[in-house]
């Protein structure tokens, strides 16, 4: 119960800091348009294999390798964004005010950096989606899914440091990778991911919206299809209203969840840099944490 009642503060610092700073929700509102448009054209190749070659081995190979490169380009789009959020964060802390234009600057510069974790990510998703579809039920199999299912785990918790440590600091994917591990060995950042319970915050969150908007948009599209009785051109309508009133409530989820998750990590990031500072120059005072993370640990 700690653990959500600090998520929840740490929410609520995170959005006062965007609140006073507009320009922090700006690439997490990019993100989910971006993600939109290259979902729908990344399902006409997809769609065009499978009426093709439907059900064949060539086909379904031909699908694992359109996914996989359809979830690169969605994890490319995330990171993107994300890497502008973080480093918007990083200069709202460090000078009061995140700059859109050096933002933009910064994934100009380590675009190869985040194409990189972008494909490390995308291995990751594959190896896990190729292991979950292996009918096999015996042990070894079962093993690989549940090692890979950890592994994908592991990985998006690093991945979303790793990232930081890449617009931040400017490293590549390997020294972000050797960052990343450095200071969790050194119990750095593991304060703050098991005292926090941001994940858990902004998906019941999440939940709750995609529920609520659920039930508003059936009961406008099923109301207007009662009301009207059945009248196609009106029930359409009706059906497509309550369509989009769901995916309004789905899409501000998302927009809190991505931008409360990137906050979160960024800060945790931004202290442990600190304290590694700190702890290089020889220096026994304790760091404090950035101010959203430190208003919910102390």
């Amino acid at each position: 119960m700690g653990s959500f009642s600090r998520g929840w503060s740490f929410l609520k610092q995170a959005w006062s800091m965007a609140f006073k700073d507009r320009d922090l929700l700006k690439p997490s509102i990019y993100a989910l348009a971006a993600g939109m448009i290259v979902s729908i054209i990344g399902l006409v190749p997809l769609a065009g294999a499978f009426v093709l070659f439907g059900d064949t081995q060539f086909g379904n190979i031909l699908l694992f390798i359109l996914g996989g490169i359809m979830v690169f380009i969605q994890f490319m789009v995330t990171y993107i964004f994300s890497g502008m959020t973080a480093y918007l964060i990083f200069g709202y802390l460090a000078e009061g005010d995140g700059r859109m234009d050096k933002a933009w600057a910064i994934v100009r510069r380590d675009f190869f950096d985040i194409l990189t974790l972008a494909a490390a990510s995308t291995f990751v998703n594959m190896l896990k989606s190729a292991a979950s579809r292996n009918r096999n039920r015996g042990i070894v199999a079962n093993m690989a899914r549940t090692a890979t299912s950890l592994l994908e785990v592991l990985w998006t918790e690093a991945a979303y440091l790793i990232l930081p440590a890449m617009v931040i600091d400017d490293l590549n994917l390997k020294d972000g990778m050797q960052r990343v591990w450095k200071i969790t060995k050194e119990n750095l950042v593991l304060i703050g991911i098991s005292t926090v319970g941001v994940r858990f915050v902004t998906g019941l969150i999440g939940f709750v919206l995609g529920v609520t908007g659920f039930l508003i948009g059936f009961a406008v599209g099923g109301g207007t299809a009662y009301l009207t009785g059945g009248e196609t051109t009106l029930s359409i309508l009706g059906i497509v209203l309550g369509a989009l009133i769901f995916f309004s409530f789905v899409m501000v989820a998302s927009v809190i969840s991505s931008y409360t998750g990137t906050a979160y990590h960024t800060c945790l990031y931004i202290w442990a840099r600190e304290v590694e500072k700190a702890q290089a120059k020889g220096s026994s005072v304790q760091v404090p944490a950035p101010g959203p993370l430190a208003a919910v640990l102390t």
